[in-house]
């Protein structure tokens, strides 16, 4: 309150002010000719050499590597203290950080289809839009990747892959077990939509059930069901 009123009173004045605020002006000024408590002339005493130890370590030092050099150096004082006057002081230390990990890395120089879905994601009968995507699951042995296609409609799980790798016939596999599953039900006005095309090659079938996923699937094994590979 004390520090709004010293921002402010150049333009309305300190009494003014008070009336607004819960605060008389003798208690502002009382505050004013208070002198600095201990904590607050330990803190300025600390900042000094928090910047000196920011500064001469390429301000890459974060609020750990600070209070152990400081305590190393005689300066007793606590890690929180080290944290709230860094905050205070707005410096932080270097952070690495990690590469997000993603399972299809963007490429906005791709050519992707036509949008025909439009965030709609709702379908009046069965085998009009199927959604596909893939993930992944972090197991003892390593990764896990795994791809789905989803009747939008009834939101039943219609295919799916499973493999090590990332591979584009995980998608391509997981779509011939949905055709091969519901291939006596009629899918002429089929929409097959994913995000981005799932896995660079999968990219031409994104938004289609067109000729070529077709012929893919009639020239595969067992009339589409292609044999899965083993995880």
């Amino acid at each position: 309150m004390i520090i709004f009123i010293d921002d402010n009173k150049p333009r309305w004045g300190v009494e003014p002010i008070c009336r607004v605020l819960p605060i008389a002006p003798s208690t502002y000024y009382a505050a004013k000719k208070r002198p600095p408590s201990e904590r607050t002339l330990r803190d300025e005493y600390l900042k000094v050499h928090i910047r000196r130890v920011y500064d001469a370590n390429f301000k890459v030092y974060g609020a750990d590597k600070i209070w152990v050099a400081l305590n190393r150096e005689k300066i007793k004082v606590a890690r929180c203290s080290v944290e709230r006057l860094m905050r205070h002081m707005g410096i932080q230390g270097a952070r690495r950080g990690r590469k997000p990990f993603t399972t299809t890395p963007p490429d906005d120089g791709t050519a992707r289809p036509v949008d025909l879905v439009q965030r709609q994601f709702s379908a009046p009968a069965p085998n009009r839009l199927w959604l596909c995507d893939i993930t992944y699951v972090r197991t003892w042995s390593g990764m896990i990747y795994v791809a789905f296609v989803i009747d939008c409609f009834a939101r039943m799980i219609v295919g799916w892959q499973a493999s090590r790798s990332p591979r584009t016939d995980l998608c391509l596999d997981a779509l011939e077990q949905a055709i091969w599953a519901r291939k006596d039900e009629g899918l002429d006005d089929l929409i097959h939509h994913s995000d981005r095309g799932s896995q660079g090659g999968f990219n031409w079938l994104s938004q289609h059930l067109d000729s070529r996923s077709r012929e893919r699937l009639r020239k595969s094994p067992q009339g589409g069901q292609r044999r899965p590979r083993p995880v």
